[in-house]
């Protein structure tokens, strides 16, 4: 898998991120890999290619169309600089649910690029509880207030409920998940 992200048009590589069955649909990942964080996006809207500037459209795109990821946690997370990556944040907005866990003390990323993701969301994350905030640096929190409000969001995903602890119709049930919490 990782030698075939290296190829020409990387064919191989988008050709088995595309079939849903090798994936779990679902994204946690910190800093550089948060900008990003919807790799899928052009697979979800291939007809949205016209939009992307300064990368070429793969010729391996064409012609796969790849569910939405059910959610995606970023640990501090930015957007990437530069006009050529807008169409990854833009037009639209990143439909899938983000929590975005970011320090306060950050000296890494600065909290404007940071923010410049969350606004890229759609929805309010803030407003909505899709953002935590914690007092440290660019690292993964490890007190139990933080990882609670991952393991919230994860569950409130993957159960899928509605929010009234009622779960939505067509959503798997996290007991019968090959991957153990």
């Amino acid at each position: 898998m990782v030698a075939s992200l290296l190829e020409p048009d990387r064919s191989k590589a988008f050709s088995y991120m595309s079939d849903p069955a090798n994936n779990q649909q679902e994204l946690v990942n910190k800093s550089s890999g948060g900008n990003q964080r919807d790799p899928q996006k052009p697979l979800q809207a291939p007809e949205d290619k016209k939009m992307v500037t300064g990368i070429p459209f793969p010729p391996s795109f064409a012609g796969i169309s790849h569910p939405p990821m059910k959610f995606a946690i970023c640990y501090g997370g930015f957007i990437a600089p530069g006009t050529r990556y807008r169409a990854f944040y833009e037009h639209p907005k990143i439909q899938t649910p983000v929590l975005h866990v970011l320090g306060t003390l950050d000296m890494i990323v600065e909290e404007a690029r940071s923010r410049k993701l969350i606004e890229s969301c759609a929805g309010n994350p803030e407003s909505d509880g899709r953002v935590l905030w914690h007092p440290g640096g660019h690292f993964l929190p490890s007190q139990r207030p933080y990882l609670d409000g991952a393991v919230q969001f994860i569950r409130l995903h993957i159960e899928g409920l509605d929010g009234n602890g009622k779960k939505n119709p067509g959503d798997d049930d996290v007991e019968n998940m090959d991957m153990p919490f």
